[in-house]
């Protein structure tokens, strides 16, 4: 009697193992073709001028548009049939006051003291707006021509960067790095990494690197970093045209022209929102499902890079997102069921237990840290 006992329960077992491991298999399969578009771009085909159209889109949507990548611009031109030129939400501050920026989207530019020789320049070499690297940084003119290094996140032969020895003024080698592999070499973990040193190998030669810095700056006040101008047309001295538009005729490239003037424009409608008051990660879950979806579930790059510039904006060290720990199955769930398969765990930031779920660092890099539930953080809401 107590064999057969022992043989149900251990097919029991068996069964249960089965279908808790059907469950995970389901589970990991979602995240796969998982998209979630946290913003809509709206044309408006009726002629305003910049500040007419920023205010409508701040009435009617979120704001005027801002673009993050090339992905965006594409997402952008196909919601139109429009092939004329448009406003997007980006103007020239005219006060003068520049910021450094990484070519590649998503990479924010932090001070690093140490990485610049402001002494470096040669000869009767003025400060420019754009960075070039030997040994150390060095801001130059954009116009020079130099070797260039360019950065391929597909890591073909197991190499992310490469060496380009046609020279190229700044923008010719953005553009070049671009089209034939994803942009030119940027932030400090790329332009000082052991990669970036072989490439030199002990070499005193100069190279363009992604880093470059200008006064324009987005309607919503984003940081992104992304630019699209068609340098046949733009000129950034013309001090009386400082409103950014798209020319749909010329691939959706950017030129600028006088605010005043009367265009269609573009405006985007955000799907998430931070909300300023702190909750405990189950406060902040009720909250977002009883007024919007749901805490946000950050299932891709695109999607982490968008929570990270809401992040900037919170009031507590951390914001709530929608993912906890779950001690019955014994992993990493988010709200919506998703497993996690994108993740941008802190170094030392992820502490398992029936207790935790995951804030935001506010600043750094932005990275997941486990936090007890009974903390209080702002927190981010999904209205999709």
């Amino acid at each position: 009697m107590n064999t057969v006992r022992r043989d149900i329960k251990e097919r029991t077992n068996q069964i249960s193992k089965m279908q808790w491991s059907l469950y995970l298999f389901i589970l990991m399969g979602q995240c796969c073709f998982f998209t979630c578009r946290l913003y809509e771009y709206h044309f408006i085909e009726e002629n305003k001028s910049w500040s007419e159209a920023q205010r409508y889109c701040r009435e009617k949507y979120t704001d005027l548009a801002k673009v993050f990548d090339m992905t965006d611009m594409s997402r952008l031109r196909n919601s139109t049939q429009n092939q004329g030129e448009a406003w997007i939400g980006l103007k020239n501050n005219t006060d003068g006051n520049r910021t450094w920026h990484w070519s590649l989207p998503g990479v924010e530019y932090i001070q690093n003291d140490s990485s610049w020789n402001l002494n470096g320049r040669t000869g009767n070499e003025p400060p420019g707006n754009c960075g070039r690297k030997r040994d150390k940084l060095v801001d130059v003119s954009c116009d020079h021509t130099l070797w260039f290094t360019c950065y391929d996140e597909m890591k073909k032969d197991n190499k992310t960067l490469y060496l380009i020895t046609t020279p190229m003024n700044w923008t010719q080698a953005q553009s070049y790095c671009r089209s034939h592999y994803t942009d030119l070499a940027s932030g400090l973990d790329q332009v000082d990494g052991e990669e970036m040193k072989d490439l030199f190998n002990n070499s005193t030669f100069s190279v363009w690197i992604g880093l470059f810095r200008d006064s324009w700056r987005w309607s919503d006040g984003s940081d992104f970093s992304f630019r699209y101008w068609d340098m046949q047309l733009f000129n950034n001295e013309q001090s009386n045209k400082t409103c950014a538009m798209t020319l749909l005729n010329r691939s959706g490239k950017w030129s600028s022209d006088e605010c005043a003037k009367e265009k269609p424009f573009f405006c985007y409608d955000d799907k998430m929102i931070l909300i300023k008051e702190n909750k405990t990660w189950e406060e902040a879950l009720n909250y977002c499902e009883n007024n919007y979806k749901g805490l946000v579930s950050i299932t891709n790059p695109e999607v982490q890079r968008w929570v990270q510039e809401k992040a900037k904006n919170a009031d507590s060290p951390y914001v709530w997102i929608g993912l906890s720990y779950k001690c019955t199955l014994g992993l990493w769930l988010w709200v919506s069921d998703y497993v996690v398969c994108y993740n941008k765990w802190a170094t030392e930031g992820k502490t398992e237990g029936c207790d935790m779920s995951v804030g935001v660092d506010r600043g750094g890099q932005h990275e997941w840290f486990s936090r007890r539930n009974n903390e209080t953080y702002n927190f981010i809401c999904s209205k999709l």
